[in-house]
């Protein structure tokens, strides 16, 4: 007969960890992860072509509406330390590559999201960064080996890029956007030896009215505001000579702390006679230059033009246009090839300007002034952003801004790669591949690094309504087989090859996403307290 088994007290497993974290730690990092996690759930939402919008207020009022990730995170009111470091992260998203940046930000969730469980089973944060940093130089491999070379020359390519960029925007079924993104591109660079765009020497300029359709790109200079229309100056100049000046054509008048004291009427009269002698002095030494055309820089301290000047040039048929903004006069400069002339006494023939024509074109929300047919352009250009209502043209103009950032990406890397998920599942298989080479704790990092990729994919779906792991699982299905350029196609529903659908984005936009999100984890992972400063 076998002796009765006696209950013992179970003994507590060993922990297969030698990390043990402690309590402060722990709320430290739980809170930092949670603060982030939740921003990128916030913006997830709008992530690819089906992606929903959001509507901000501001506190006076304003409505915004976007699904750009940078401008979303930029206009919320953000009190975590961790929440501000997910904006930041958009923004440098923003200014790296111009697009992914709703992107980034998922990315990033998820791969916190990875790292809560990790560090649940005990491993050390200093572990699992390093195997996040192996993990992204070997997903940066794939995204190079996979990606197609592409020229700058081959237009179509450029604009099927700027297209995909659009695809996600509010002002998606408008065509002619990316076709002006890229001619105002390939307008400021030369294609065989540019390695970067100057965004600045592209100007968008906003006005009411019209459809998007509307938007024109012009050779030239639009001005939003009119010419001055006072004792029936023109409005229609050609062989325009251009000049433009950063001085006052107005009286003279002391600095705000002194008087002038003027006891007799006589000289009283003398200085109102002298001032009409004075402007119309410096008018004729304008005209006798040979300027026909004169922009007035907005001053501060006193009006830049009154109505006498104003008078007067209008009887020389010289065209005014006035208030130019100080942050315009380099474009300007750069444009028609004028100097900005501080002094009357230095205005001469060699500082102008010239066009063959500047006139006033009327719009249904007021007027403009276009100078166009310039002899010599500089390497800039204008581009007539128009929108029905200001929501719309604020958008129109952000959409345009991530259409020219793809072009700049594809000039400073001129790299393509397939977009609708296919990147990030074909480096989430590779870099799973590579983990089985690596052993111990680094290899289950890498893993859970690779696992949390899948994200893009999975979004595109649940955004586009489809079943995402049904989808998620096709698609792992395909890549295994080889079809590395297999995505989620969200207009029809289904897995298709997506460079044949011309669902392409530039290589920076991927690579500078995965760099940025991986490195934002890693800070994250490595703060242990928040400290307040005093």
């Amino acid at each position: 007969m076998s002796a009765p088994a006696t209950s013992a007290p179970a003994k507590m497993a060993p922990s297969r960890s030698d990390f043990d974290e402690k309590e402060k730690e722990k709320d430290v990092r739980t809170s930092n992860i949670v603060a982030a996690r939740a921003v990128a759930d916030a913006i997830r939402t709008s992530l690819g072509p089906k992606g929903m919008d959001k509507m901000i207020i501001s506190p006076n009022n304003e409505v915004l509406i976007s699904n750009d990730g940078a401008t979303i995170l930029q206009n919320l009111e953000l009190r975590h330390p961790a929440a501000k470091m997910l904006a930041e992260l958009a923004k440098a998203q923003d200014i790296e590559a111009g697009d992914g940046t709703t992107s980034v930000c998922v990315i990033a969730g998820s791969l916190l999201g990875a790292v809560s469980q990790l560090m649940g089973k005990g491993i050390h944060p200093s572990i699992i960064s390093e195997a996040f940093n192996l993990a992204l130089n070997k997903s940066l491999e794939v995204l190079v080996s996979m990606s197609v070379p592409v020229s700058l020359t081959d237009r179509v390519s450029l604009v099927k890029s700027a297209t995909t960029s659009l695809n996600s925007k509010v002002v998606s079924q408008y065509t002619n956007l990316a076709s002006i993104a890229v001619d105002a591109v390939l307008s400021v660079i030369n294609p065989a030896t540019a390695i970067n765009v100057n965004l600045k020497d592209i100007k968008l300029i906003k006005k009411l009215g019209g459809t998007i359709e509307d938007t024109e790109l012009v050779q030239g200079l639009v001005f939003d505001q009119t010419a001055s229309h006072t004792a029936g100056g023109p409005t229609r100049i050609q062989n325009a000579k251009i000049g433009l000046i950063q001085f006052c054509l107005s009286a003279p008048k002391t600095y705000m702390d002194n008087n002038i004291v003027v006891s007799d009427y006589s000289k009283m009269d003398k200085v109102i006679k002298e001032e009409p002698k004075l402007i119309l002095e410096m008018c004729r030494k304008i005209q006798k230059s040979g300027c026909n055309v004169l922009l007035v820089q907005k001053s501060i301290l006193r009006d830049a033009v009154n109505d006498l000047s104003l008078h007067y040039l209008a009887k020389l048929k010289i065209l005014v246009i006035k208030d130019i903004e100080r942050d315009d006069i380099e474009f300007i400069c750069n444009t028609i090839g004028c100097q900005p002339v501080a002094n009357i006494d230095s205005f001469t023939a060699d500082k102008l300007g010239k066009a063959d024509l500047v006139e006033e074109v009327g719009t249904s929300d007021g007027k403009i002034v276009k100078i166009t047919g310039i002899p010599n352009p500089g390497k800039t250009v204008t581009v007539l952003c128009r929108g029905s209502n200001k929501l719309v043209l604020d958008e129109a103009e952000r959409s345009l801004h991530d259409a020219l950032c793809v072009i700049r990406s594809l000039v400073k890397k001129k790299f393509l790669i397939a977009g609708g998920g296919a990147p990030e599942i074909e480096v989430s298989q590779q870099v799973t591949a590579y983990s089985k080479t690596l052993t111990g704790i680094t290899s289950y990092c890498v893993r859970a690094y690779a696992e949390a990729l899948e994200i893009i994919p999975y979004t595109l779906a649940e955004n586009a309504g489809l079943h995402p792991i049904s989808i998620v699982t096709e698609l792992r299905n395909k890549h295994a087989q080889g079809e590395i350029n297999s995505g989620i196609n969200v207009r029809k529903g289904a897995i298709t090859n997506i460079l044949q659908e011309n669902v392409v984005q530039p290589l920076l936009v991927s690579t500078s996403a995965l760099t940025l999100a991986t490195e934002t984890v890693v800070m994250l992972l490595k703060i242990d307290d928040i400290a307040t400063a005093r």
